[in-house]
């Protein structure tokens, strides 16, 4: 199979890898938006879950976590040295881990509000979660400080031309889609299906960026070679 074709599926598997984990993050809490707490996302509708959406959610970011680790690690093909391959390589592999990680922090806070809201805890429910948020949201900052790096470092080899793109393209990076989606949401009235997408926006992001590179690489490529 010709090198751009496999790079094409790898891609392609990354943009799976979205729809697995776009998916969780939907079901999580696409539902009635109306909150009374200090969080957000402890709304009514989840307090109403079925917990095997919540189970479900949390099973799609299995295979979820593979694809995008696929398309992720694909990308250094992409990248012109050696050298600067090595390093997008490991800030990827140190930036993997705290995507499930992310993802467990709230599935299992969700998952707890839903089930004392619905087995007769409904006073404390409230009280009880944003406790536990409150004491894991250190999890958040540094989930976001080992993520974060690989896609800044990805904006430097495009802005620089060490990559097979011209550098205009380092504007088409997940983290300036992702502040452009969340713009975007910032519109739309507040709803489930608000929830769902500002839940889901770097499943989101991520997905246009992988198909921004699969539409983009062709044209690239001789640059490589």
């Amino acid at each position: 199979m010709r090198t751009e074709k496999k790079q094409a599926i790898f891609l392609m598997i990354g943009m799976l890898g979205c729809i697995f984990m776009g998916a969780g993050d939907w079901l999580m809490l696409c539902a009635d938006p109306t909150y009374y707490g200090e969080l957000k996302w402890l709304t009514i509708g989840v307090a109403n879950l079925p917990q095997w959406r919540l189970n479900l959610a949390m099973f799609l970011a299995f295979p979820g976590i593979i694809c995008y680790g696929v398309g992720l690690f694909s990308v250094e093909n992409f990248i012109l040295e050696d050298k600067h391959k090595k390093v997008y390589h490991y800030l990827n592999a140190f930036g993997m881990t705290p995507w499930l990680a992310l993802h467990l922090y709230y599935v299992m806070i969700l998952s707890l509000f839903s089930w004392l809201n619905q087995n007769g805890y409904e006073e404390n429910a409230l009280s009880i979660c944003e406790a536990l948020a409150g004491q894991m949201s250190w999890l958040i900052i540094v989930s976001e400080l080992l993520m974060i790096p690989v896609f800044l470092y990805w904006f430097y080899l495009q802005i620089t031309e060490k990559t097979i793109y011209k550098k205009y393209m380092a504007f088409s990076n997940v983290l300036v889609l992702f502040i452009v989606l969340e713009v975007v949401a910032s519109f739309l009235p507040v709803s489930a299906a608000r929830l769902g997408f500002v839940n889901g926006l770097m499943s989101e992001s991520m997905i246009l960026w992988f198909l921004i590179l699969l539409l983009t690489a062709n044209q690239n490529q001789a640059k490589a070679a």
